[in-house]
């Protein structure tokens, strides 16, 4: 016999979130990267999903917006299957590698982003300004940094209004006040309603968002306010939190290099 207030909560969980992934299976050739992950991204905030590199956050954020071919379970966005021809306007993505042309100015990848989106004209002005590439709207992609190039993916995910944004790493490489900047972009973002899962390996970026997903070996080893962690686990910091919640679960093993610092 089904429970019915369970069912109602289930419901009132899928509406309230924009992201809902029910036991996530990802297969890479032989080896399970994610076996039965399950989560949901809320409406309107900035959640962030941290863990080491090769924990298995760019394969879930490819299952998110549809371009990650998955062995069992289900991803919904905004109600919708992942990958669906109806989120194509509505899901930005921002991949940890440039996706754009070398061989056009930056206002030109941005135009013709904005006519394959059917964004509105004056959506790449807002764009460049919201990612401060003003200095740099008529120069060719291929003399840009690194930081500049990874500001002119952003810029395109953010031509249309999209009402999710998934982006891997976007502050790489990035120095410490135009990332502060970005950040302030992002929360002003969900202010408005959009919402935003931000992947980093960077564990200070936490306490900038306002929940955590924390990852690590393909799972979600925990889902939380970063108040709510450092008071779970008595730590000061982010990075403090992770390595407590690891030994909890494993307290005789032995952590890596990367997890140690």
């Amino acid at each position: 016999m089904m429970n019915s207030s369970s069912n109602t909560d289930d419901a009132a969980t899928a509406t309230a979130a924009a992201v809902v992934v029910d036991a996530l299976r990802v297969r890479r050739g032989r080896t399970t990267v994610i076996d039965g992950l399950s989560v949901s991204v809320p409406r309107g905030q900035v959640v962030g999903l941290l863990g080491p590199s090769g924990c298995g956050k760019t394969t879930l954020m490819r299952s998110i917006v549809g371009v990650q071919r998955v062995a069992g379970g289900e991803v919904t966005v905004l109600g919708q299957p992942a990958g669906s021809a109806a989120l194509r306007h509505r899901v930005g993505y921002v991949t940890q590698a440039a996706s754009v042309y070398d061989d056009l100015t930056v206002a030109q990848n941005l135009q013709y982003f904005r006519r394959v989106l059917g964004a509105g004209a004056d959506d790449v002005d807002r764009a460049i300004e919201a990612t401060d590439l003003g200095g740099n709207a008529r120069q060719l992609v291929s003399t840009l940094s690194g930081g500049q190039r990874s500001r002119v993916s952003l810029a395109a995910a953010l031509l249309g209004s999209p009402d999710v944004l998934v982006l891997d790493e976007p502050t790489v490489g990035l120095d410490p006040l135009l990332r502060a900047d970005l950040w302030g972009l992002f929360h002003r973002l969900a202010e408005g309603g959009t919402s935003l899962l931000i992947s980093s390996h960077v564990m200070d970026e936490a306490t900038r968002c306002d929940r955590l997903l924390l990852m690590r070996e393909g799972a979600i080893i925990a889902d939380s306010t970063p108040e709510e962690l450092l008071a779970e686990t008595g730590a000061s910091d982010a990075e403090g939190a992770f390595l407590a919640l690891l030994r909890r679960r494993h307290p005789r093993h032995e952590l890596t290099g990367e997890e140690e610092r």
